[in-house]
């Protein structure tokens, strides 16, 4: 570790004498507000600043990042206010500071929501100023180096939020060498035995591949040569953990991961590295469907490169990379390679820190609609998987999606009300399920409609966090208005009984009996109704006579049932009730009101209670389509399914599921779920059933 002398001299090569006064100053101001602290390891505790400020001179920080890194930790373990630095150092050296302290008070939290809470402030802070995260993870990447003095507990709980988050924030920055280096450090915290017999293998394996990689490099070398490219070539090491996540994931051996040769062909321009990727294709022959042109559509973190994989001597296939020195250090480097403040570029148009800023945008806009810290958290998560698929608009933009994108997400990444009134997608000018993963190339044109509305279903195949986020966020409002319109209709079928409706209580005396259930509004009181956590005629009972009267009211008549109001009304999936079906609704708390039939057994004991079970009836005319369960029992023989399936689909009808259970060798009997529209749609398919030769006994199954 470096003293303050030796570091301030390599820092004074690229920053002015004023600058390096201000970052000793810094550092003397944190070794005596460290004074008397150690770390773990016994050192003195600002050795630790002092080294997070060193690897941030390797990518070249301006002073101000490095005087962060200094005083990082002197706001949270010191007591040191924000107001003293802010007076010593200026404000945005205090701003970059608070941004990297962790939040202080935690004491009714989990672990899991103070790291939410952390990456939350910090992911603020970051929209303001980018530094906060480059200290951040400089930070994270000494303590990762020197995580063998921690406890086995701690080790392993500080590399599993590194692998889970700081690792892939690394690469989405472009940050490879930080990234690897994450990987390999958490892999050997996590799996410690794992980590060594792979890199003890790997050892063994460099010193018997020594012989082919040299040929393999000498062809390359004389091939470019020949052509008369310049260009530099270099063996390119997979790390560790790459290696054990391809073993895991791939389920392939290591001799399998270890027989691709990697190299990397650095240039002196864009047009050479295609000048190249023509002659080691000239040399070696192609494999079909392994060339990426990432120069052209560069990654999301801005990373930019030729990938081509070759048949190489012997049938070896052979990996290669070819870029330019500048995007050489801008995949080791990421978002540091070109330092911006160095030459006051606040706003490049492109590049790293156009894309980053726009990625930090990005989470920002999940925070605001993130229902908690967790929830944020998780699909920050998601949206970090570093690979990518490049997808098309109609007008030919592209757009940067996470792989196993389907056309919802790619929806909502072209805009939050696309996403909300999608109803159908053409995928290269064909219609396609919403569902289906896109892959790089196709053109995703959304077909939408003004009155559409997201659907439940697609959070089971979204991938993106914006995806996520706004669907759940648009199903909250959604499921809050409908229960505001059930409750409404709730509210006043029991205000009718009691010959009253809720137009005609008074504004005073509904303040009034707001203000003793604590809700500001009514459209809150009528929610809590609707989802079934208040009773309606406990309410009305209230808002008619101030709750004296405790005998039941008189029902006039049950309430109407049209099967459109949406997250609101469920259907029992006990008795699977049908339009014609003899009703009631059962209030369920949180989930609003759920249709069983009157005779279901699973609520008997709950039909003569009016806060739990209310009457109800079909309206005359009911939409959508209702699932009904059958049991046929009939002769065994050849094609029985399909002959089933016939029958149902000639009474217009669908099957959602199908089972069946041979009773003895002759006799079958098959479980149905069929989707019909009422009572007279089923007899008609039980109709049809019955036609069919062998059939014995058609039972509709309920509770």
């Amino acid at each position: 570790m470096p003293s303050i002398d030796a570091f301030a001299d390599r820092i004074s090569r690229y920053l002015d004498p004023d600058q390096v006064n201000l970052v000793r100053r810094a550092y003397y101001y944190a070794e005596q507000a460290h004074d008397g602290q150690r770390r773990r390891s016994g050192e003195p505790y600002v050795t630790h600043p002092l080294a997070v400020a060193n690897i941030l001179s390797e990518m070249h920080m301006d002073h101000q990042s490095l005087m962060a890194a200094m005083l990082h930790d002197v706001i949270e373990d010191t007591g040191i206010p924000k107001e003293a630095l802010t007076a010593q150092f200026g404000e945005t050296v205090a701003e970059l500071v608070d941004g990297v302290s962790k939040l202080t008070q935690m004491d009714s939290q989990t672990k899991a929501e103070a790291q939410a809470e952390n990456f939350q402030k910090m992911a603020m802070a970051m929209a303001r100023d980018i530094r906060v995260i480059l200290v951040k993870l400089a930070d994270r990447l000494h303590n990762m180096r020197t995580l063998d003095a921690m406890p086995h507990d701690k080790r392993r709980r500080i590399a599993r939020e590194t692998l889970e988050i700081y690792a892939p924030i690394a690469n989405r920055l472009g940050m490879h060498a930080t990234f690897a280096e994450f990987e390999d450090l958490g892999f050997k915290a996590m799996h410690p035995m794992r980590s060594e017999r792979i890199r003890r293998a790997v050892k063994m394996a460099r010193g018997n591949r020594r012989e082919i990689v040299g040929k393999i490099q000498e062809s390359l070398s004389h091939c470019l040569s020949r052509e008369g490219l310049p260009g530099e070539i270099s063996g390119r090491e997979k790390h560790l953990y790459s290696i054990y996540e391809k073993m895991r994931g791939k389920k392939r051996s290591f001799s399998e991961i270890m027989d691709v040769y990697a190299f990397r062909i650095v240039v002196d321009k864009v047009d050479t590295c295609y000048r190249v990727l023509g002659a080691v294709h000239s040399l070696y022959k192609p494999i079909p469907g392994r060339f990426k042109d990432y120069i052209a559509i560069p990654k999301a973190n801005g990373y930019q490169s030729l990938h081509t994989t070759l048949f190489g001597m012997h049938g070896v296939p052979i990996e290669i990379q070819i870029r330019t020195r500048e995007m050489e250090e801008m995949a080791n480097h990421g978002i540091a390679a070109h330092w911006l403040y160095k030459s006051g570029e606040e706003d490049s148009p492109r590049g790293t820190h156009a894309r980053a800023r726009q990625w930090i945008k990005g989470v920002l806009e999940l925070q605001q609609r993130a229902g908690n810290s967790l929830e944020f958290i998780e699909n920050v998560k998601i949206d970090l998987f570093p690979d990518e698929v490049y997808i098309f608009t109609p007008k030919g933009r592209i757009m940067e999606l996470p792989k196993g994108s389907t056309a919802v997400d790619f929806a909502y990444a072209v805009h939050t009300d696309v996403g909300n009134h999608c109803i159908a997608c053409r995928i290269n000018r064909r219609l396609a399920p919403l569902s289906q993963p896109l892959q790089s190339g196709q053109t995703v044109e959304i077909v939408t409609a003004p009155t559409a509305r997201p659907n439940p279903s697609w959070l089971n195949f979204v991938v993106t966090g914006k995806a996520r986020t706004t669907i759940r966020h648009a199903l909250k409002q959604q499921r809050r208005s409908e229960s505001v319109q059930l409750g409404e209709r709730l509210l006043n079928k029991a205000l009718a009984d009691l010959d009253s409706h809720l137009e005609q209580i008074s504004p005073a005396h509904l303040e009034q009996v707001l203000g003793e259930y604590q809700m500001p509004q009514l459209d809150d009181l009528l929610e809590e109704i609707g989802l079934g956590n208040r009773m309606a005629y406990v309410i009305a009972r209230r808002l008619v006579n101030d709750g004296h009267d405790e005998d039941h009211p008189e029902q006039h008549g049950p309430l109407a049932i049209s099967g459109t109001e949406g997250l609101v009304i469920s259907y029992a999936k006990c008795c699977t009730p049908i339009p014609g079906d003899p009703i009631v609704g059962h209030l369920s708390a949180g989930r609003g009101m759920v249709i069983h039939l009157d005779t279901c057994r699973n609520i008997a004991e709950l039909r003569d209670s009016p806060d739990k079970c209310i009457p109800l009836t079909w309206a005359k005319e009911v939409a959508g389509e209702f699932n009904v369960e059958l049991r046929v029992e009939l002769e065994h023989q050849r094609g029985l399914i399909a002959l089933l399936a016939g029958a149902v689909s000639s009474a217009d009808a669908n099957i959602e599921k199908i089972g069946m259970d041979e009773r003895d060798g002759r006799t079958s009997v098959v479980q149905l779920i069929v989707s019909v529209d009422d009572r007279v749609h089923l007899a008609r398919v039980i109709r049809r059933l019955r036609t069919l030769s062998g059939v014995q006994r058609i039972t509709r199954l309920r509770a």
